[in-house]
């Protein structure tokens, strides 16, 4: 049996995801997003992450939510992490309900 869905297409975020470099990064995703109906989002590259990288990711998985399109968050660094950690995302569980 075949499963005719097309395929889900990953993008790896790159390691500075902070407010400096953050303007690149949404312009990554909002690429990615418009050639894919399905995206997978790598995240085990990010070394340097702070809130506006939280921000982005939740508005980008929200967007996907609204848009009934599938939006996958995969393989946190740890910074990212630790990052989410201190924005008040308490355990690796609400993590993944939020991203997932």
């Amino acid at each position: 049996m075949s499963d005719l869905s097309p395929p889900r297409q990953a993008l790896r975020l790159p390691a500075d995801c902070s407010i400096a470099a953050i303007r690149a990064v949404c312009d990554l995703i909002r690429d990615a997003f418009r050639r894919h109906e399905k995206l997978e989002i790598d995240c085990s590259s990010v070394d340097k992450a702070d809130v506006t990288s939280i921000q982005l990711l939740l508005s980008t998985a929200k967007t996907g939510r609204a848009e009934g399109r599938k939006v996958v968050l995969t393989a946190f660094s740890q910074a990212l992490r630790k990052t989410m950690r201190r924005a008040g995302f308490t355990s690796d569980e609400m993590i993944e309900h939020h991203f997932h």
